[in-house]
């Protein structure tokens, strides 16, 4: 008789056993779903982060080609500033002269 009540016994704490793995199992599963996507959001964040990257990278390098046109349109207008500096001081000479021509 003693073996007939441990067996139910025995099978009640076998059940007991099953039952607390399968909720362990649970928890890890859910984890594990968990963690896979906040992954799989980090894959997204990632991507989101190389294109503006990308972006940033395609108007850094529109910005530099404008300081480059920039630079080379400032060296012309400083050799028109010099050319109508030396006009400038030209026609003075010429009104100079004409003065003493006038006189």
């Amino acid at each position: 008789m003693a073996s007939a009540e441990s067996q139910p016994r025995f099978g009640q704490s076998v059940k007991g056993l099953l039952s607390d793995k399968v909720g362990s199992c649970s928890v890890d599963v859910i984890a594990l779903t968990r963690q896979v996507l906040k992954g799989s959001r980090s894959q997204e964040l990632l991507g989101h982060a190389a294109r503006n990257m990308v972006i940033q990278e395609d108007a850094i390098l529109h910005s530099e080609d404008s300081l480059r046109k920039m630079s080379i349109i400032t060296t012309h207008l400083q050799y028109q500033q010099e050319a109508i500096q030396k006009n400038v001081e030209h026609s003075k000479n010429l009104q100079d002269q004409l003065k003493h021509l006038l006189k």
